[in-house]
């Protein structure tokens, strides 16, 4: 019988790795970083975005009063670009986003101010603001997981379903207001748009060095999980400066945010425009607003998902390969149904964000969101054949989106040109995409 078993080569043998004898195998030289050549040229994509509208608008752009506008600007497309990975990655596309998101704001807005008022709980009331969340958010887990059931279950396509859902929810939130803007909505909801609520400088640096010692720890967890398994691992060098570099940009993000008080005038400005009355007790000062502390939060929750559950490798082995991923015995329909269920419950999310940083519903929220959605997770590297995105990458193309369009706006340009210019970035996205898959053999 012939003996088919190979002799290792060269370089090929569990010897051969780099590092020291009976150690843990070593990367060298640039390798030992590890970079991201995709988020490395996102990064500089910004900095570029950044510099050339700061240089075009007087210097304008990077002050902590437009990062400040900037961040929580983006929150609300950020959170739902998170969800989108995993629609996407599966193989789908979700154009109702905005929709669910108007439909799930304008449950919460009556629910503030006529639900349950009618019951007994006034705006001011503690517990008013955590039951209209609730109920958002139940609302649209609900919407998303009907939108999976149609589509894992009856097998129609999802763009048909969701396309429909477009229409469909839009007009279901304008039945819901009679077609009014509701509001001032309840104060504590009213913190979590941004402008009204922060942290406050102390609590900014707290929060902001709790961050960098978890960030610590997850950089030395991940090292220590691949020595045990004997894979290869950064030098200790390496790994400093990885470390370095997250701390750094945690606390310079902490300090712009902690440069920029808001004034009060802002936030009466705000109220006197939409024929409103400030109402007591908004927090207003130093520190990073509590709606990009949530959009943070949203992202460690599914970078989590998809890095340390079944459910999240169930996702992306679906989205790599759906033939192979029934054989192996997952429930593909259910699967659908619950990621599309988790996409309406983050919409509802976006819709307190959004919806709170006006101070009420208005027919028009949410509106063309579906498409800065897709396009945040496109330009972030997620791709449209489906198993492949990071949640990083779709935060870092909300901001690159919105970085467009609010220094097109600062420095004068015309809002049709504005939408010229992103739609143009969509495109030239995918193709760059394109060109650094074939680069790497990848189809």
């Amino acid at each position: 019988m012939t003996d088919t078993t190979e002799t290792p080569r060269a370089g090929h043998g569990p010897q051969d790795r780099t590092g020291p004898p009976g150690g843990s195998p070593r990367l060298t030289g640039l390798r030992a970083l590890e970079v991201d050549g995709r988020l490395l040229g996102m990064i500089g994509a910004f900095v570029v975005i950044c510099l050339a509208f700061h240089f075009a608008s007087d210097g304008r752009f990077i002050t902590p009063r437009n990062l400040f506008n900037l961040t929580i600007q983006t929150a609300s497309v950020a959170i739902m670009a998170t969800g989108m990975v995993f629609i996407i990655v599966m193989r789908h596309i979700d154009l109702s986003v905005g929709s669910v998101l108007a439909t799930c704001s304008a449950v919460m807005a009556m629910t503030q101010t006529a639900w349950l008022p009618a019951l007994g709980l006034e705006l001011g009331n503690p517990l008013l603001a955590p039951l209209a969340i609730v109920t958002g958010i139940l609302a649209g887990a609900a919407i998303g997981a009907l939108h999976g059931w149609l589509v894992g279950y009856l097998a129609i396509p999802a763009f048909i379903v969701t396309l429909g859902g477009l229409l469909v929810w839009r007009n279901v939130a304008w039945y819901l207001t009679n077609g009014q803007t509701i509001g001032p909505l309840d104060p504590t909801f009213m913190q979590l748009g941004g402008i009204r609520g922060t942290l406050g400088e102390t609590w900014s640096w707290i929060v902001g060095l709790i961050a960098v010692a978890l960030a610590v720890w997850t950089l030395w967890s991940a090292r220590r999980d691949k020595v045990e398994h004997d894979f290869p691992v950064k030098p200790l060098w390496a790994e400093g400066v990885v470390a370095a570099i997250v701390a750094v940009l945690i606390l310079g993000f902490v300090a712009v945010m902690n440069a920029y008080e808001i004034p009060e005038r802002v936030l009466a400005r705000e109220f006197r425009a939409r024929g409103l009355e400030m109402p007591e007790g908004l927090s207003m000062g130093y520190g990073v607003p509590y709606s990009v502390l949530l959009v943070v939060l949203v992202a460690i929750g599914m970078t989590v998902i998809a890095r340390r559950t079944r459910f999240g490798r169930y996702i992306y082995a679906t989205g790599g390969n759906p033939d192979a991923a029934e054989l192996s015995g997952i429930d593909i329909r259910m699967l659908t149904v619950k990621v599309f269920a988790l996409l309406g419950a983050l919409c509802a999310i976006s819709a307190v964000v959004a919806s709170a940083r006006l101070a009420n519903h208005s027919n028009d929220i949410g509106t063309l969101d579906e498409l800065r959605v897709i396009a945040a997770a496109v330009i972030g590297g997620t791709a449209l054949k489906g198993g492949v995105g990071t949640i990083y990458g779709a935060l870092l193309g909300a901001l690159i989106m919105q970085s467009l369009q609010s220094g097109m706006a600062m420095v004068g340009v015309d809002a049709p040109l504005q939408n010229i210019v992103v739609g143009a970035v969509l495109v030239l996205a995918v193709l760059i995409d394109i060109w650094y898959r074939r680069s790497l053999g990848v189809k």
